[in-house]
């Protein structure tokens, strides 16, 4: 990039997705936001802002359900934990909840495993449509050493929210697509083979693929998904004294490390 394209953007910045015209309109995607957009719920609202098209009511339904069906309040799942210990540091709430939605992108857990979950079954569906068995391409993933998110799950060996999930798709008539009913082959094939359960990360990365979401748009939509969960246990930790969240004294550290340094005078 040479310096005349920064100068191209050094006091104007092109776009088409969004401008405020104070005292006149806000334009979001083309549409007013006050007289277009004016009556929608948040949650749509926030799927229009990334996709730069309506959703329609039943796939934001089911967006929406996603974040219902993961607002787990308990400080002990990581994101919560340390929404709790900044509470209890006395930071302020923004502070807060802004570091558990940092730490929520682990590789672990979380938004990265559902979102490599949806890239999965974007390369599954590829493959198939070349004619080529789903179960070939599972066996390669695994064999290739790759992680198959959406399988297995820490802690547990069963997932309460998947039928609360596809309940929900019932509901809103997306239980039946081509990525979910992969994703149940899936389960059967690893279930059978390595005993692999089957965890929420699967199916909603399968309806997301069934809605046409990509990887950016699923993360971008997906990045506050733990908030009303992270509130209660801010609150909590705010009402409690000072620094007593869980707090560990040093002799309870086990450590297997090198050998302690000696602090001494230098």
């Amino acid at each position: 990039m040479t310096h005349q394209r920064l100068l191209a953007t050094e006091s104007t910045w092109p776009t088409h997705r969004g401008k405020a015209y104070l005292s006149e309109r806000v334009i979001m995607h083309g549409r007013d936001l006050h007289h277009e957009l004016g009556n929608w719920h948040w949650h749509r609202l926030w799927l229009y802002s990334i996709l730069g098209r309506d959703p329609g009511e039943q796939v934001a339904a089911m967006l929406n359900f996603f974040w219902v069906a993961t607002s787990y309040p308990d400080p002990s799942i990581w994101p919560n934990h340390v929404t709790a210990l900044a509470a209890s540091a006395r930071a302020t709430a923004s502070t807060s909840l802004v570091a558990g939605i940092a730490v929520s992108e682990a590789s672990i857990y979380g938004r990265r495993p559902e979102v490599k979950a949806l890239d999965f079954f974007h390369r599954a569906g590829r493959w198939c449509d070349e004619g080529k068995e789903l179960e070939a391409f599972v066996d390669a993933e695994k064999a290739s050493g790759r992680i198959l998110y959406g399988y297995g799950r820490p802690l547990a060996k069963t997932d309460e929210r998947i039928a609360h999930t596809m309940d929900k798709a019932q509901e809103l008539g997306l239980a039946h697509g081509r990525f979910v009913r992969m994703a149940f082959d899936v389960h059967r094939h690893l279930e059978n083979r390595f005993g692999y359960s089957m965890n929420v990360a699967a199916v909603n990365a399968a309806l997301s693929a069934d809605m046409g979401l990509s990887c950016q748009e699923y993360q971008l939509f997906a990045s506050l998904a733990f908030t009303a969960g992270m509130v209660p246990c801010y609150l909590d930790a705010r009402d409690q004294a000072e620094g007593c969240f869980l707090p560990v004294r040093c002799d309870s550290v086990i450590y297997h490390g090198p050998d302690k340094r000696e602090w001494g005078a230098e």
